[in-house]
């Protein structure tokens, strides 16, 4: 064997999932396209994470947390729902809570950079795991003896374990035969940073207006101005997003200030601006012969929720624990029945959300008189049950 555990895919999930297995007496391999200097400096691209307290804490025991400047680390204190043009709103507190916060936000370049920092450190304590950049599969393949995985060039890897961690659109995946159930929204999200005039107060956005969604997710302030900042989310037809995406940065942040009502004062544009298809897929099936998903590869979600890292993370513990376990016993770490109880479980704590954020989505995104006056009953209604919005704060904060 080349190595016990081979994990396509060097984002953040397959990083933590390597960095989770490191020091239990396991040869890891990491097979990325991107180089070395790509992994252990990401650029921006825009997005920012919403991490549950959970997750926080699994980000702590991996050792990423402590990689992270202490500034870029902003408290997601309550949330707040709203719908058309209606200054009403439905009100999420951190009080329903367990924490002084529902959670954190962070760039999701700093998570990569925290995760590869955390690999190497693994690297250097237990010397198991190899990092293999610039490299392509070509093919993957199981039976109930072995994996292989190509890569470009001619080289053929062994291992017990094959895992998948490259992405919703994961070539691995499909290269198993595994279908997934994927679902086009027809809408592509545009996000970015821009500054503004009022303050958030921690306080995150999901605003279903008509034609478009729009987020808020607040931020620190700029360390070096002091102004008020926070992440942007457009999502609007192809089209209309290409236009945004073609605008001047003045023509951009007048823009965005209309979108938003002036209700933070002016906005302003300090960052570049980043497009993404709006795609959510969820797999037929987790595993295979000898083979797993994980992060985006097991489920690739619909971001109306801020689940979608905090999912990938969740895989990670469950899976790693299964391989851990197996290990200590000194069983087959690629055995049928570890991964029919991984996909078992990472299904109960996903499918639910996935299936009722499609719900939410199809709801909230209608343009239709009857859609639009449902949704206003639902907010209105969703404002005066306490019992809801203590679970979707709990939900939000990962807490059980």
């Amino acid at each position: 064997m080349n190595a016990d555990v081979i994990i396509v895919g060097a984002g953040p999930s397959g990083l933590c999932l390597a960095r989770a297995l490191s020091g239990q007496g396991l040869r890891i391999t990491l097979i990325e396209k991107q180089s070395l200097e790509e992994l252990s400096a990401p650029s921006f691209d825009g997005r920012e994470i919403a991490l549950t307290q959970d997750s926080v804490g699994l980000m702590k025991e991996l050792g990423l947390w402590g990689n992270i400047d202490p500034h870029a680390k902003s408290p997601l204190r309550d949330a707040k729902i709203l719908n058309g043009n209606s200054n009403f709103s439905m009100n999420i507190s951190h009080q329903l809570g367990k924490h002084q916060e529902l959670g954190w936000l962070i760039s999701n370049h700093l998570i990569r950079e925290a995760a590869f920092k955390s690999v190497q450190q693994a690297i250097h304590e237990h010397h198991d795991i190899t990092i293999l950049p610039n490299q392509k599969v070509t093919n993957v393949r199981a039976n109930n003896q072995i994996g292989i995985v190509n890569l470009e060039g001619g080289i053929e890897l062994k291992t017990q374990l094959i895992i998948a961690a490259d992405s919703r659109f994961s070539e691995t995946r499909r290269m198993m035969g595994i279908a997934a159930e994927m679902h086009d929204f027809g809408k592509n999200m545009l996000v970015c940073c821009m500054s503004h005039e009022k303050p958030h107060e921690h306080i995150a956005w999901e605003w279903f207006d008509y034609g478009q969604t729009l987020a808020l997710l607040p931020m620190n302030p700029d360390p070096v101005t002091g102004k008020y900042r926070s992440s942007v989310v457009i999502t609007v037809d192809a089209q209309e997003n290409k236009l945004l995406m073609e605008q001047s940065s003045e023509e951009f942040s007048k823009g965005v200030t209309k979108r938003f009502m002036s209700r933070l004062g002016l906005m302003s544009l300090i960052s570049t601006k980043h497009s993404y298809p709006l795609v959510s897929v969820y797999p037929k099936n987790l595993v295979a012969s000898r083979f797993a998903t994980i992060g985006d590869a097991a489920v690739g979600m619909h971001p109306v929720t801020a689940h979608g890292f905090n999912f990938g993370l969740l895989g990670v513990k469950t899976l790693a624990r299964e391989i851990i376990q197996a290990k200590q016993a000194g069983l087959d770490i690629g055995n049928s029945d570890l991964l029919l109880r991984y996909q078992s479980r990472h299904r109960s704590q996903t499918r639910p959300l996935f299936l009722i954020t499609r719900l939410i989505t199809d709801i909230y995104t209608k343009e239709s008189h009857p859609a639009k006056l449902l949704r206003k009953l639902l907010i209105h209604a969703g404002e005066n049950l306490r019992p809801l919005k203590r679970v979707i704060a709990l939900s939000l904060s990962g807490s059980r």
